[in-house]
């Protein structure tokens, strides 16, 4: 049966109205805020131009020194999670595609049942485990003879139990994408690459990653927007610390706006982060795609 045009229409303008509330008026208000001094208690104070820019990209100002740090320490997350987030993921794919069929299913709830607890619930669960006094993990190597190690106020154990919680958080939701990706694949082409001869190795990098290359990069892509969002973790866990190098770009915005009652910058220091992560994004498609679209 035929939908007519109208119909259609009606029915994508639910999507359309939301997405235009919800996602583009904030996203060009803050823009226009993030050009003001904008405090949050008094409202708008004026008209400063980039001056919210300036100040934050001139080195040795106060809101330079807390975003650049802020910067490199979620660009550190980032570049340490990717790895488990997206190769660990794909290895409990290949794991999950390998069992029985009725098992199968068990174990795939078993792996994304995680990626359904709060950020709060893992936070502390984890903050826990890794407590310094008292902290299971300690407790577990005091009984084998160790010494405690002060997992939340030293690094790099610091970032190991932050890297930890996300792992063991959102690391489901990835391998449930990778799952879907490879039932897609065509069962004739392994059986052809096993005519010729061809090892596990062989198979995996000739007809697997091939036929799920688009969803790799696209998982790849949706971890990086996710680890660069990085907030509950560090503020539940480590608090920023120890001596702010766990800070991300998310708590100094919150921060910069409900702490130093700061919108305009606050909404500045967004905005660079969105340019950040759209250049960051925008590189990774055209590594991932453009070799395929020239080809």
């Amino acid at each position: 049966m035929k939908i007519s045009k109208t119909v259609s229409t009606l029915m994508f303008l639910p999507f359309l109205l939301f997405f235009v509330l919800f996602w583009i008026i904030p996203f060009v208000y803050g823009i226009y805020v993030s050009f003001h001094n904008w405090t949050v208690s008094g409202g708008n104070n004026g008209f400063v131009g980039l001056d919210n820019y300036i100040r934050i990209l001139t080195p040795g100002s106060m809101y330079h020194d807390s975003f650049m740090n802020a910067l490199g320490n979620t660009l550190y997350f980032v570049g340490i999670s990717l790895v488990p987030l997206v190769v660990f993921a794909l290895l409990l794919a290949l794991l999950i595609e390998n069992i029985p069929g009725k098992l199968k299913v068990v174990f795939r709830t078993i792996f994304f049942i995680s990626y359904a607890v709060s950020v709060t619930a893992v936070s502390a669960i984890f903050k826990w485990l890794f407590t310094g006094n008292g902290g299971y993990i300690n407790n577990v190597l005091q009984t084998f003879g160790l010494d405690s190690i002060r997992w939340l106020n030293t690094q790099p154990y610091a970032w190991i139990a932050i890297l930890a919680a996300t792992v063991w958080w959102t690391i489901g939701y990835n391998m449930i994408l990778f799952v879907n990706a490879l039932d897609e694949v065509d069962e004739s082409l392994y059986e052809a690459a096993a005519l010729d001869g061809a090892n596990a190795w062989q198979r995996f990098w000739n007809v697997t990653f091939p036929s799920i290359k688009g969803v790799f990069v696209f998982v790849v892509i949706i971890t990086v927007i996710a680890s660069f969002n990085l907030y509950g973790q560090t503020l539940l866990i480590t608090e920023g610390g120890p001596a702010r190098s766990t800070m991300s770009l998310t708590m100094i915005i919150q921060n910069t706006i409900f702490s130093q009652n700061n919108l305009g910058m606050g909404s500045a220091m967004a905005v660079l982060m969105g340019i950040i992560m759209v250049f960051i994004t925008g590189i990774q498609y055209m590594i991932g795609f453009r070799k395929d679209e020239n080809g």
